[in-house]
């Protein structure tokens, strides 16, 4: 209801400022596949790379080496695949989060931490692709540290802040 609402009032204000509708919607799709077309081979690195690194057993050993650290740390071993695989999937962790609610029960704590840390945080890795290969940014030694600061962020807030 309110999605048709607002088409009407776009169509509404477009019309009142004689806007031609039809070509700024087609000049919108023309650059919205463009940008497609620009973005889609570092999307398909980047999803090569991590089915390579899933198949290498790295993250299983990463998992391993760093469970008993973060269950000293008060995090509970049960959220590392999430914390591991959400800056660079998103599918994947959201595959984590159902694998922690399966296992630990919905109304855990895992649970609940699981699901602050998925909202908090962003696919770090598949963001900065999309918009640097449609921004075509040369400078981008600063990007990923903040991005995964801010990850980071999102993680210590869900340990800080859920009971």
């Amino acid at each position: 209801m309110i999605l048709c609402l607002f088409a009407l009032f776009c169509l509404g204000c477009g019309l009142w400022k004689k806007v031609p509708l039809y070509d700024a919607f087609s000049a919108g799709a023309r650059e919205g596949l463009q940008t497609a077309v620009q973005v889609l081979p570092a999307l398909l690195c980047m999803l090569a790379a991590l089915q390579a690194l899933d198949e290498s057993g790295l993250t299983a050993a990463v998992e391993r080496l760093m469970g008993p650290v973060m269950e000293k740390m008060g995090v509970p071993s049960a959220l590392l695949p999430l914390m591991l695989l959400r800056p660079l999937s998103g599918a994947g962790a959201l595959a984590a989060l159902e694998q922690v609610m399966e296992n630990c029960g919905p109304d855990s704590r895992e649970s609940l931490l699981a699901g602050v840390m998925v909202g908090s945080s962003e696919t770090v890795f598949y963001t900065v692709a999309v918009y640097l290969a449609a921004a075509r940014v040369k400078h981008t030694g600063y990007i990923i540290p903040c991005a995964l600061l801010a990850c980071l962020a999102g993680y210590v807030g869900a340990l800080v802040f859920c009971p």
